[in-house]
């Protein structure tokens, strides 16, 4: 376990040549070359994570906005999940994702599989990897769940907040001893886009076994975020090593789910022990 108080700013450097923040033209007619992809390494060197990874994980990204032409030009919709690999070289870039699914709408394919084996084909290649696409079609619209997130929620604590930016001081563990297996849950995390500084809002999971981790400290922590510049999947990422690193629990695993915005959500996954969870949607997405 880190000993270390040492707060310090973290700072990060996105690619310029992204479409992120710019003005940009939509296209409606199918254009693979808009998607672009961020390097993980960006994140990752400053969480000196190495090539072996401490955890497994998938991002999941749900697409309530995929639209597109048939052979005779009439209009068909989906719900489209796409799952990323974490080992991925690259994480997608969320607004060239929402051009690029734009750029579906005016452009005709003979059938659902045709669009899904095209989504596959292109989001691999972007990330760098096979990702793994699933389209949910009207008729089992139905189907579909909402379901919360289990657990212990932390956000009733009565706690006094000073600091808005990532501060592992915070975390720390329980005078008692004890050893236990627990779910905790926010819904008050919430970090900026790198670029742009829009606010991305979601709710957090955090299961663990291990020494009990101070729940007013990790509340804290995770409320500390509130003015940090990161991609979705850096700052679970972060979040993740911040609590090894500090609080040294035996299995751990982060979950995230963020409201959507232009369409989508995404909902980064990480743990050393256990699978990703199902895909169901929560109340605020």
């Amino acid at each position: 376990m880190s000993t270390d108080n040492t707060f310090e700013k973290i700072s990060i450097q996105a690619p310029d040549d992204l479409s992120l923040g710019k003005q940009v033209e939509y296209e409606y007619e199918y254009n693979p070359g808009l998607l672009q992809g961020v390097p993980r390494s960006l994140s990752r060197d400053t969480l000196s994570l190495g090539e072996s990874l401490p955890f497994t994980g998938v991002d999941t990204w749900t697409g309530y906005e995929l639209s597109w032409l048939n052979a005779k030009g009439k209009p068909h919709v989906a719900i489209l999940e796409c799952n990323v690999p974490i080992s991925s070289e690259n994480l997608i870039e969320s607004k060239s994702f929402k051009l690029y699914l734009n750029s579906f709408n005016q452009t005709k394919f003979n059938s659902a599989d045709d669009v899904k084996a095209t989504l596959t084909k292109d989001l691999s290649a972007c990330a760098g990897e096979p990702v793994e696409v699933t389209l949910t079609l009207p008729s089992a619209f139905g189907q579909l769940e909402f379901r919360e997130f289990a657990g212990e929620l932390l956000d009733d604590l009565d706690i006094e907040i000073t600091d808005y930016s990532p501060n592992t001081q915070y975390l720390s563990l329980s005078p008692s001893t004890e050893i236990v297996n627990e779910t905790l849950v926010s819904h008050l995390l919430k970090s900026n886009c790198l670029i742009t500084s829009q606010p991305d809002w979601a709710s957090i999971q955090i299961r663990y076994e291990g020494n009990k981790i101070n729940r007013e400290g990790l509340l804290k922590y995770l409320i500390s975020f509130r003015q940090h510049n990161e991609f979705h999947e850096q700052c679970v990422e972060r979040i993740y090593n911040d609590i090894m690193q500090h609080c040294a629990p035996e299995k751990l695993t982060v979950c995230a789910r963020y409201t959507r915005r232009g369409g989508l959500d995404i909902n980064p996954f990480r743990s050393n022990f256990e699978a990703p969870y199902g895909n169901y949607r929560q109340a605020r997405q």
